[in-house]
Formats: C-alpha cells, sequence, structure tokens
C-alpha cells in the first residue's frame, strides 16, 4: 500500500495515485470470471496513461482505441499494433491512414459508410484488413449507467437494417468481415443485467450470422462491467457470469470451434478504477447562509466525470476514511474554478477537516483526469503518480500547448 501522505507530501496537490498491483488484480479478476481463452481489450478511454496500457499489455490485455491519440499511446508504450482494436462512430480518412500506416488491421464498422472509408484507406496503403460490424441490437433488456445502443443510437448498424440491406452491399475488397461488435451497455448495475446483455448480443450475432451468411470468427460482446465511481467500495466479483456465458454459447452457438479464440471483452473502468486515488488540499472552510463549503485544490477541472454540463456521470464523491480524530461536520465539496458547477460533492462527512488538510478520492483510476476540463481557466493539470509494490516509479503532468499553424509551440 503506498504511503499517500508521504506521495502528497513530496509530488504536490492535486495528485492521481495510480497503484499497479491494483490493475494486476482487477485483470486477473476479469480473466477468472470469463469464459477460458477470452480476448480482453483494455478501453483506453478509461485512462490513457501509458503505464496502465504497459501494464496491462505485459498481462495479456489487447488495446482498444478510437482516436489517433489513443494510438500514439499504444505505440508510445511499447505495445503491437496488431493487438489494436480501432473503434468509434467518426474515424476520419486520415486517422484510418495513421492506424493502418502504424500496422492495425483490424477495425470495427460503425455503418455501412464506415466499411467504405475503411476499405479505401486499406486499398491506398495497398493492405487487408478485417472488420468487425459493429450492431445496434434491436432492443433493450436491462438498466445501466449508460445505455449506448438497444435504441436510436450514433453507435453501429441497426440490427434490421443488416437484416434488410447487407445482401445488396457490396463489402470492398480490402475487406473481410470477420464477426460482430457489440456494446449495449456500460457499468451494469448487476451481474444477472450484464448476464441478459451479452446473451442477447450472443443471440443476435447467431442469427445475423446465419442469416447473412457471414462466418462468425469473432464476436466482440463490449463491456458493462461495474466499479464504484469516485465513492468508496470494491469492484463487484463475477461468480456465475462464466458459466452463464458458456451456457448462452450452447444454445446459440453450438456449432462454434472451442478451439480458437473466438470471444472478446472491452474493459475499461473494471480494470483500472480502483488503482486511483485522486489527492486534493483543502484550501478553504467557509460559511455562506448556513451552508459549509470545503474549498478544494481540485474541481471539475481534475475530476469532471464528463459532467461539466451536469448530463452524464454527474459526480457526487464519497471520501476515504483515514481515521482523523475530532469533530464531524457535512460541507459542500467544491473546486477552485470560477462557476457554480464546480462542486464535488454536496454534505459531504468530513472529520476535523482545516485548510492544508489532504483529503483522498477513491476509485479514481477511470474517467478522472482526461474525462475533466483541464483547459478551464488554465489551472494547472494535476500530477500522476505511478507506483507498484508500494513505491513510486514514475510521476508525471499533462500540458496543454498552442501550435500554430505552422507547428510553433506557444
Amino acid at each position: 500500500m503506498p504511503d499517500l501522505d508521504a506521495i502528497a507530501e513530496t509530488y504536490g496537490t492535486p495528485a492521481y495515485v495510480y497503484d499497479l498491483n491494483r490493475v494486476e488484480q482487477a485483470y486477473g479478476d476479469l480473466v477468472r470470471a470469463l469464459p477460458t481463452g477470452s480476448l480482453i481489450y483494455y478501453s483506453l478511454k478509461a485512462n490513457p496513461h501509458p503505464a496502465l496500457v504497459r501494464r496491462l499489455g505485459g498481462l495479456g490485455a489487447r488495446l482498444e482505441v478510437s482516436s489517433a491519440g489513443e494510438l500514439a499511446v499504444v505505440l508510445a508504450a511499447g505495445q503491437p499494433s496488431q493487438h489494436v482494436l480501432y473503434t468509434g462512430p467518426g474515424k476520419t480518412p486520415a486517422e484510418l491512414g495513421g492506424a493502418l500506416a502504424a500496422g492495425v488491421r483490424l477495425f470495427s464498422a460503425e455503418s455501412f459508410a464506415d466499411i467504405r472509408r475503411i476499405g479505401a484507406a486499406a486499398e491506398r496503403h495497398s493492405a487487408h484488413v478485417d472488420c468487425l460490424l459493429r450492431v445496434n441490437a434491436p432492443d433493450a433488456v436491462g438498466g445501466s449507467g449508460l445505455r449506448m445502443t438497444g435504441n436510436s443510437s450514433q453507435f453501429g448498424l441497426d440490427y434490421e437494417q443488416l437484416m434488410a440491406e447487407w445482401s445488396a452491399f457490396r463489402t470492398p475488397t480490402t475487406v473481410t468481415v470477420r464477426g460482430f461488435h457489440f456494446f449495449p451497455l456500460t457499468n451494469a448495475r448487476d451481474e444477472a443485467t450484464l448476464l441478459d446483455e451479452m446473451t442477447q448480443s450472443i443471440r443476435c450475432a447467431a442469427q445475423l450470422s446465419h442469416g447473412l451468411g457471414i462466418p462468425l470468427e469473432l464476436l466482440d460482446l463490449g463491456g458493462g462491467f461495474a466499479a464504484p465511481y469516485a465513492v468508496p467500495g470494491s469492484r463487484p466479483q463475477y461468480a456465475t457470469l462464466r458459466a452463464g456465458l458458456q451456457g448462452a454459447l450452447e444454445k446459440w452457438l453450438p456449432e462454434r470451434d472451442e478451439g480458437r479464440p473466438f470471444l472478446a471483452f472491452e474493459s475499461g473502468r473494471y480494470l483500472v478504477a480502483d488503482c486511483g486515488t485522486l489527492l486534493a488540499s483543502v484550501i478553504d472552510v467557509k460559511e455562506s447562509k448556513g451552508r459549509t463549503f470545503a474549498v478544494l485544490d481540485a474541481g471539475i477541472n481534475a475530476l469532471g466525470g464528463l459532467s461539466a454540463t451536469g448530463r452524464l456521470l454527474p459526480v457526487s464523491v464519497g471520501l476515504e476514511d483515514t481515521g482523523r480524530p475530532g469533530p464531524t461536520f457535512t460541507a459542500d465539496l467544491v473546486g477552485p474554478l470560477c462557476t457554480p458547477l464546480d462542486r464535488l460533492g454536496r454534505q459531504v462527512k468530513l472529520n476535523n477537516v482545516k485548510p492544508g488538510d489532504v483529503l483522498r478520492i477513491p476509485n479514481t483510476g477511470a474517467y478522472g483526469l482526461t474525462a475533466s476540463l483541464l483547459g478551464f481557466l488554465s489551472r494547472p493539470v494535476a500530477t500522476e503518480v505511478i507506483v507498484s509494490s508500494g513505491h513510486v516509479e514514475e510521476t508525471s503532468r499533462l500540458a496543454l500547448v498552442r501550435t500554430t499553424e505552422g507547428g510553433m509551440q506557444q
């Protein structure tokens, strides 16, 4: 366990601390929860820190990216491009060209036009690529923190559209369709919901494969694996998921070749959420019209949770109990930004907190720093500290740099 007080004193705050040992534990837990031989893709959108990418790649994870920037991190971390899955609904010709030049050969296609763009880019690079067809399933079977498909969506081809129009579509000669990609939900509320969604995806894949004549060589069932966000708590342990998925495969895809990798899954938050702790210092404790406010040096510029507009993943943090003695009170936790939206929590219980104290916000390894308003008010970006076996391995800090059209920095 790293000495967080020593890290705060040495490197200052705000600071994110990522514990690589917890990443290894999470990866092992997910491997044990899934059918033997499953491929696990780490979704860099959760946290693109190169040290996390490097450690997960070393453990056997493949990498899922949705931008040229994420791909650049993969390459800088020394990970092989042939283990990359390139996804996303807005892949431009320039991005596709860069990915192909880097050696990426597996893409998820979101539309017929996307397939054509991928094929045209492959032709320009004299390459042949594999594609998964991302599918928007016909309906939703469960609840989640955020639903990705099952209704009208920018993600994927509608199941009905594929059934009706695939036979007339001419796949580019530079593209081979290897299977299907599903990602109906994120952060599933419970194991039963997760299994129901994945079972429906298996059923849809079987129907599409048989109905369209597409050999099913790889089936990406996406993610949905849960983890607490910026509050105390533990990752769920999926005790029955492996058996449930095996049963669904035996029912809907009994003819599959069990001797080769077939299933793929994607995970971001489950793999890295609980590796991260955000350290923030208390700048002020003040009263206003009967309400107490604790002003921190970190707000939605450091822990935004995509919530600057209050539309998505609203932040309501809970603090790690450090056992500090003294009187208890409640306060709103707010950041240093000049907006009333800069609020991390309402009526949070605090133990004898005063200016200068360092608070610990746990489970912030996913959708933390890079999901925040890094550029707003141009405040310094939080330091990121990598620890392993209780020792600091490296520290770094992201920087926003303005470049002119000629490429010079300002």
